[in-house]
Formats: C-alpha cells, structure tokens, sequence
C-alpha cells in the first residue's frame, strides 16, 4: 500500500506538471501562453495594412515604461495602456506585433499578420516583439526568453517568418536604448542574431492600403 501512495502521488505531480502553460497546447494551437486580443481587451484596429510574408526580420523591444508585469491581469491593463497610448499618436492600435509579460505569456498585438509601427524603415519588413519592462540593467525572465523563442518559432512554421530571419534589436535601426543593454547582451548570443544596421534598401515589398 505505502509503494501504491507514492506511485499515485508522483504521477499525480506529474501529470499536474505537464498541465501547466508550459506544456499545454492552446485552442489556437500554440504551444506557449497566448493572450488574445480580446483576452486582454483592446480596441478594435484602426490600422490595418497586411505584412507580405514571409517577412526577412524579427525586431525586439522593451518598453521601458511601463514597468514589467508578472500575472495576465497587470499585463493586460499594460497592453490597454500601450495601445491608448499608440492611439493618442494616431497609429490607429498598439504599436508592436505581440508583447511578453514576465509570468511569460504572449500578448498579441497586430499579430503576425499585420503591419507594426515599432521600428521605423522595418515596420514593413518584420515583426515587432516587446518585452514589456526596463531591461537595460537585467535581462527578461527565462519564461519571457523561452516565449519570445517559442513564438518566433511558430512564426517560421507558419510562414510568417523567414526561415532565414535576421534577429535584430530596435536600436539597430533607430537611435535608442531599446530594446535595453541587459536584453540586447542576452539576444546577441541568441541563432538569427545580426548584428550591424541592416540594409533594407534592396527590400522592396509594397504594403497595402488601410482598409476603409
């Protein structure tokens, strides 16, 4: 009976393990924590200009304010923040593709298939991610790190982004300490990272209209 208990009570622990958000694959089919748009309650888009994929880049962030959040509840009223924000500029929704909170889920923003404003000339060629928080003097929890990895990864699987996809830092094409010192020093070591200014002269790819 005593070998019976501790047979259950392990298996117990582990199926409990492979339950959580790390090992389940979402309704959507993801197997990271997703936050939907409408989970974390934004506004509709006004803003909405397809991305022509595969797209060659991967652009990373910080926001540096707002400050980092760990539970969906905090980070989703920093995305209803951002995105007022963002509207009050006239960018028409949130800036970037998709945000990553410190409990390490992913919120989407213009998701992979629409166009961001997050990095000036590469807006049209990449997918902006940002890790919500000041990472310039530490780097992004590891859940935030895996899930950055992760959702890359599902970006290459459904073609939304380039296999050979150059992984660069905001302040690779912009002047600015995003995406913060500590971060870029992580990513750097990071497969894809380029480092350099990228040359997005030979890239020619149209972005269509807002539709009305």
């Amino acid at each position: 009976m005593a070998f019976l208990r501790v047979f259950v009570t392990v298996l117990v622990m582990n199926v409990a393990a492979y339950a959580s958000p790390r090992f389940i694959t979402n309704n959507n089919g993801y197997s990271f924590p997703f936050v939907s748009r409408d989970e974390w309650g934004a506004e509709p888009s006004a803003d909405i200009r397809p991305l022509n994929h595969p797209v060659p880049f991967v652009v990373l962030h910080h926001t540096y304010l707002p400050g980092a959040c760990y539970d969906k509840e905090d980070c989703s009223a920093k995305m209803r923040s951002m995105q007022r924000y963002h509207n009050s500029l006239d960018w028409g929704d949130i800036g970037y593709n998709f945000c990553i909170g410190s409990e390490g889920n992913a919120y989407e923003g213009r998701g992979f298939d629409n166009m961001g404003i997050h990095a000036s000339v590469a807006n049209r060629h990449s997918i902006g991610i940002c890790v919500i928080g000041d990472w310039r003097e530490v780097a992004p929890p590891a859940e935030s790190l895996a899930t950055i990895k992760a959702l890359i990864a599902e970006g290459v699987r459904q073609g939304k982004i380039s296999p050979n996809y150059k992984l660069i830092g905001h302040n690779q094409v912009s002047a600015t300490e995003c995406p913060g010192t500590a971060f870029a020093k992580e990513f750097s070591t990071w497969d894809h990272y380029t480092p350099g200014k990228p040359d997005f002269s030979a890239l020619s790819v149209p972005v269509a209209a807002a539709k009305e």
